[in-house]
């Protein structure tokens, strides 16, 4: 490392650029993806990470406990919200054209809605919708749901003008 420059210091000629991705592009991406990654906390205080199947509507991400095959019918994403009833979601997209790179994440309060509810039917419509394996088997497991309260984005074109 040359004396004067720390870790993580560009260096000359070398500069970093951060490219928000304006909040309404964003909402539009996630609403658009059909995977992302669902952050919970466990007891101990360790993040527990799952991919998920999600649907968007105003400002609610929902999740479904569906029929995939697990180790348990008690999932730890489950017990983590009601512990502590707090998620962040990412989504992100790669190509190997690094300028098309782009993630949102998405942070706040989460709840579990179980099965006989109308916030859980309503839920669980909602991923019918988007998702045919869905309409065919509809989720009958509890339901996470985020309320959407923070968004942070980024974007390699910094506009949102090269989304997929």
């Amino acid at each position: 490392m040359p004396e004067g420059r720390s870790r993580g210091t560009p260096a000359p000629g070398r500069v970093r650029h951060t490219c928000a991705m304006e909040e309404p592009e964003a909402r539009r991406r996630v609403a658009a993806a059909r995977v992302a990654r669902l952050a919970t906390i466990d007891p101990d205080g360790r993040p527990h990470l799952v991919p998920i199947c999600f649907a968007l509507a105003g400002g609610v991400l929902y999740t479904a406990v569906d029929h995939k095959p697990k180790r348990s019918a008690r999932l730890r994403r489950v017990a983590n919200v009601r512990a502590r009833p707090a998620a962040t979601v990412i989504v992100d997209h790669y190509e190997e054209d690094w300028s098309r790179l782009w993630w949102v994440r998405v942070r706040g309060p989460a709840g579990v809605e179980e099965p006989g509810g109308a916030e859980h039917a309503r839920a669980v419509a909602l991923l019918a919708r988007k998702y045919e394996q869905y309409r065919r088997r509809p989720p009958e497991g509890p339901v996470i749901a985020v309320e959407a309260v923070e968004w942070r984005a980024w974007s390699a074109a910094g506009d949102g003008s090269s989304s997929s």
